[in-house]
């Protein structure tokens, strides 16, 4: 998992699911203010962006697979039908996941999503659950793209004020 300080990170998450389909599972952690993207195995031996960190979770028990499985992915996209609950702003505006035919607002009791698995980390909550992600992981060199571009946006908007 890379986790990084909250500001950049929901920047990076922002990035990631309005301009690619590399976004994977992201948890937010509102005590310690940061957020973490689900990278695939391997990632922390070649990690080296400042100000974040990549930690091995020695597959703490969380089966993205089954979770991912469980929450009827769109056969067009690969991924579940929506990062936005149906009704929240997100989903109406279009500007997210969801799905454009808009079945994950339209289909009523017939369509219901898995609940994601529980976070692996105490405190933690889904920001991105599997259930919703574009893939089982994000990618790193498109996270270290978005952590990159996300810095850049909160300088400029940091040298604004």
């Amino acid at each position: 998992m890379v986790t990084v300080p909250a500001r950049q990170g929901f920047e990076a998450a922002d990035l990631l699911l309005r301009e690619s389909d590399s976004a994977g599972p992201v948890l937010h952690d509102d005590a310690d203010n940061t957020l973490s993207f689900v990278v695939p195995p391997g990632t922390a031996a070649e990690w080296d962006v400042p100000g974040s960190a990549c930690t091995r979770t020695h597959g703490r028990g969380l089966d993205l697979g089954a979770a991912r499985a469980a929450g009827a992915p769109d056969a067009g996209t690969g991924r579940a039908a929506s990062a936005y609950p149906a009704g929240e702003a997100g989903a109406a505006r279009g500007d997210g996941p969801a799905r454009e035919d808009g079945a994950d607002r339209d289909a009523g009791a017939e369509w219901q999503q898995a609940a994601p698995p529980p976070p692996p980390l105490p405190g933690a909550a889904w920001l991105v659950p599997p259930t919703d992600a574009y893939r089982e992981t994000t990618d790193p060199a498109v996270l270290r793209a978005a952590l990159g571009e996300a810095a850049r946006v909160i300088e400029a908007m940091d040298r604004c004020r």
